[in-house]
């Protein structure tokens, strides 16, 4: 008796021993992420900012108002506001093909839509330049058509569209996997046209991943460097994206006007996450009810 009462007794000194254990793990944990996030994230943005602002606002806003630095945004915003509807529309048709059918070429069909994933930009970007360029298999046609897609706005689109087409199918497809299609059936069932179905039950129970998924897309389309430095030409002031005018300042060792113009991405990327944080803020109680319903 005396052994099970001793044992008893020591036996919220153990748990209390697990429980500092796990505690100190988490924060080892919590530390060690929040470290990273400050070396890798953080400091190099605030750098980003300071090396921009370092000979005053004047000069900044000199720099990013300038008529390459302006043709370079306008060019990046264009290029994601075509892109990324594309992206929408496929991903969201090959999502629900492969989560809603079984079809022989399927398991091709998922490898296809992971293809940009394994293929390096300045590949894709070669790629495009070998089927569209004036020497490509298709550019003596081109030239005799009068059409431009390698060295202009076409050939920007193609290589950008390439590189983020996976990013809104790959958040729909495991969410739309795991839904399965009982609300879908059950709306056919009541007189609901496909089309109603889609629109009132289908794509509200995967709005979220969608949004993460156009998020996702567009950051990418603004960001993107290799496929599109490949395809582009870098003309300035014609074909020069953002990322590609910083390449262009930093060689011509203006360091300033660079930063200057990197900030403006920088910028562009923290409207995303505002956006994308606000919504969840907003809407907190429905995506906790939607990730549990999951």
């Amino acid at each position: 008796m005396s052994k099970m009462i001793s044992a008893s007794r020591s036996q919220p000194a153990r748990n209390g021993s697990a429980l500092r254990e796990s505690n100190a793990v988490k924060a080892l944990l919590i530390g060690t992420a929040l470290t990273f996030l400050a070396l890798f994230l953080f400091l190099p943005l605030v750098i980003v900012f300071m090396e921009a602002l370092q000979r005053g606002l004047t000069t900044y806003l000199e720099a990013i108002t300038e008529p390459d630095a302006l043709s370079a945004m306008r060019l990046t915003l264009l290029v994601a506001a075509i892109v990324v509807p594309i992206n929408v529309i496929v991903g969201i048709a090959g999502s629900w093909t492969i989560a809603r059918f079984d079809f022989r070429g399927k398991n091709l069909l998922v490898s296809l839509i992971d293809l940009p994933f394994s293929v390096s930009p300045v590949i894709a970007g070669l790629i495009y330049v070998l089927l569209f360029g004036a020497q490509g298999y298709f550019g003596p046609w081109l030239r005799e058509h009068g059409i431009e897609i390698i060295f202009a706005l076409p050939g920007i689109v193609l290589a950008t569209m390439f590189v983020t087409f996976p990013f809104v199918a790959r958040e729909l497809i495991p969410h739309m996997e795991t839904l399965g299609s009982t609300d879908e059936e059950a709306a056919l069932t009541l007189g609901a046209s496909p089309w109603q179905t889609f629109f009132k039950i289908t794509l509200p129970n995967v709005k979220w991943s969608l949004l993460y998924g156009v998020l996702l897309c567009n950051a990418r389309a603004m960001g993107e460097f290799g496929a599109v430095a490949v395809v582009s030409g870098k003309i300035r002031g014609v074909t020069t994206t953002l990322p590609l005018q910083v390449e262009i300042l930093y060689n011509e060792y203006m360091g300033t006007a660079a930063f200057a113009v990197a900030s403006l991405l920088a910028f562009l990327a923290l409207i995303t996450l505002a956006a994308k944080t606000i919504l969840e803020w907003h809407y907190a109680k429905e995506i906790a009810a939607m990730r549990h319903n999951s």
